[in-house]
């Protein structure tokens, strides 16, 4: 077989540049990681282990299970939106100048920002980032109303939810998106309910994200899991941009798990967990496969409805149905180890994930 043919083949090279910028960002992540968790520790930029659930109870088995982990830096997802901003600029620029060096085009494909394919998901990513990055500031300072510092959830909510307005008139009145995708039934126009259908989806995934960045390396993995799923749809739909965003993404969160994986160096923070849940919701709203999303982060929605139930149920029945919520926590309450919680819930959602490429990618039509 003519290797040099297969080389000329279009999607044989878009393929190889997904896996060059999965690469690279997994390389710079890794580079980079070191440097700031000398700084977070010597800064000591460190969590605090709650002692209250976000009604008031004092938090029996998560402050006892978790006192080991005090002490642990956190912010550690600067280092996975910083890849990305480093990751974008170096394409951009150095692209071009690398290509007329060595006098080939190639090295200009690697570029993968564009104005319709990724900067919405790209603002979403900063935005939020940048949000998160407050919350845990204000966390670690002890500054805010919240006992122990802190944002307030009402305050980070509200701003969620400007970021997801400002998003959804965009694509609503710029983009004119207005439809919905049913897999393998069809695209339904739901008109102006699709602002608050983007809110909801941007909202939600956020904040599961940050429900479930409660164990060593559960959300990096899932997450993972989640941007390699978007990367073959994007793939399939022809939006190449948006499958080399996912494929950085997801590049640097494999590099990120080698350290967060239990014992983790560092962890995530809201700074990492509510920007890229966001950004997630983002990108499946752009490749209109947000029914895709149940499947793809199985365990996100587990996460979630587990919390709902207990709520619930504690202020209507003042009992609770789990030990301890979200639902990772009510398994280490039961006696799971840690690492044992993760990795079911990895291949749990794994499975998912699987199921959720295939309705993504055969229900698209």
């Amino acid at each position: 077989m003519n290797i040099a043919f297969i080389q000329t083949i279009p999607e044989v090279q878009t393929v190889a540049k997904f896996i060059v910028l999965g690469f690279l960002a997994f390389i710079v992540t890794f580079a980079i990681t070191p440097i700031l968790t000398y700084f977070l520790y010597k800064k000591k930029i460190n969590i605090k282990i709650k002692k209250k659930s976000v009604d008031g109870d004092k938090l029996k088995y998560v402050s006892s299970l978790h006192a080991h982990k005090k002490g642990t830096p956190t912010m550690g997802g600067i280092v996975i939106w910083g890849t990305v901003i480093i990751m974008v600029f170096l394409m951009y620029f150095t692209g071009p100048l690398l290509g007329n060096l060595i006098n080939s085009d190639w090295f200009d494909r690697l570029n993968f920002l564009s104005r319709n394919q990724t900067w919405l998901p790209l603002f979403a990513l900063l935005s939020t980032a940048l949000l998160g990055l407050m919350d845990d500031y204000m966390s670690i300072k002890g500054i805010g109303k919240n006992k122990g510092g802190g944002m307030r959830f009402v305050v980070r909510f509200g701003w969620l939810i400007l970021i997801s307005i400002v998003g959804a008139w965009w694509f609503f009145f710029k983009l004119e998106s207005n439809f919905i995708h049913v897999p393998a039934v069809g695209d339904f126009n739901i008109g102006f309910w699709y602002i608050p259908l983007f809110v909801t989806v941007i909202v939600s995934m956020a904040i599961s994200s940050n429900e479930t960045d409660g164990l060593d390396g559960l959300n990096a993995g899932i997450l993972f899991q989640a941007f390699a799923v978007f990367t073959v749809i994007a793939f399939f739909q022809g939006r190449f941009d948006i499958a080399a965003l996912c494929a950085v993404i997801g590049g640097s969160l494999l590099a990120f798990l080698w350290f967060n994986f239990y014992p983790a160096r560092f962890f995530m923070g809201d700074t990492g967990a509510i920007s890229l849940g966001a950004t997630l919701g983002v990108i499946a709203l752009l490749t209109n496969t947000v029914l895709v999303l149940p499947f793809v982060v199985f365990i996100y929605f587990v996460e979630s409805i587990s919390v709902i139930i207990q709520l619930f149920f504690k202020k209507v029945f003042k009992k609770k149905v789990f030990l301890s919520a979200p639902i990772h926590h009510h398994f280490e309450a039961k006696g799971w180890p840690e690492t044992k919680v993760t990795v079911r819930f990895w291949i749990i959602n794994g499975l998912m994930a699987c199921l959720g490429l295939l309705v993504g990618i055969i229900g698209s039509g």
